[in-house]
């Protein structure tokens, strides 16, 4: 890789910009700066792919030739970012782990609002209330990724769709998926507007998911991890359905759940 102009290099584990990234790992750090943290060059393809590029990229010292790591400095540069090498100490200490990965990038956090979501631009979309895990978050935009689903809407007070193990999960699907923040009240109020059915999960509905009717656009309501779909969200479904428990368990993981209904809801649309 050739150097550029505005290539530097740090060593330094208290470079202020060191720190400046490292507290990306923090909500506070994240919503103070508008920016979230991808690692590896895998995301930073799918990034560029949408025309999504970097504000500072992290380029590790014995980071090997590459044409995408080529293509990811000429797109940095052109969009006014930094390029910055690094050893390996840093990288340790930015990712939080012990065999990271030799490039990082910073980017830009992007919320689609309300009342800018086009419904009928897909057959689905997915609406969580108070969502708590990141894991499980990221594996949902991943899934709303693969299905052609068309945004995730999150309500209230959910985990961040841009913390580091959010976007890990996500496995760059993050920078595909429309994700938008809202609240109970500002929900229900745009709901009313929505042209299709609207289908909410509930473990003591009576609808089977494979039986309830489905006009498209669908917009599917998955509750909290442990408390699931409140009252009032359920209240506001066209429809209540639940995903029959054939075994032991009596429950499934919300991102399993949330996948088994998006591929339904979608199949034949």
């Amino acid at each position: 890789m050739e150097r550029l102009l505005n290539e530097r290099v740090i060593t330094s584990l208290t470079n202020p910009t060191v720190k400046a990234i490292r507290a990306l790992h923090a909500r506070k750090g994240r919503d103070e700066s508008g920016l979230f943290l991808a690692e590896g060059l895998k995301f930073i393809g799918e990034a560029l792919d949408l025309d999504r590029r970097p504000a500072t990229l992290l380029v590790g010292q014995d980071a090997r030739p590459h044409p995408l790591l080529d293509r990811a400095v000429k797109a940095t540069t052109a969009n006014g970012g930094e390029i910055i090498t690094v050893n390996r100490a840093i990288l340790e200490k930015v990712s939080r782990k012990e065999n990271p990965q030799t490039v990082l990038g910073v980017f830009q956090q992007v919320f689609t609002p309300l009342d800018k979501i086009n419904p009928r631009s897909s057959p689905a979309w997915v609406a969580l209330e108070q969502v708590r895990d990141p894991g499980n978050l990221g594996t949902i935009i991943r899934t709303c990724d693969a299905a052609g689903a068309g945004g995730v809407i999150l309500i209230d007070d959910c985990c961040d769709p841009y913390s580091v193990e959010a976007v890990r999960a996500t496995m760059g699907s993050v920078f595909a998926v429309s994700v938008t923040k809202t609240t109970t009240d500002a929900f229900l109020t745009w709901r009313e507007t929505w042209p299709g059915s609207v289908i909410g999960t509930r473990l003591d509905a009576t609808h089977d998911y494979r039986a309830a009717p489905v006009e498209h656009p669908a917009l599917i309501l998955m509750g909290n991890e442990q408390a699931g779909l409140t009252d009032r969200l359920a209240a506001a479904c066209d429809v209540n359905v639940k995903i029959p428990m054939r075994g032991r368990a009596d429950s499934l993981n919300l991102a399993i759940a949330t996948g088994i209904m998006v591929y339904a809801v979608t199949e034949g649309s």
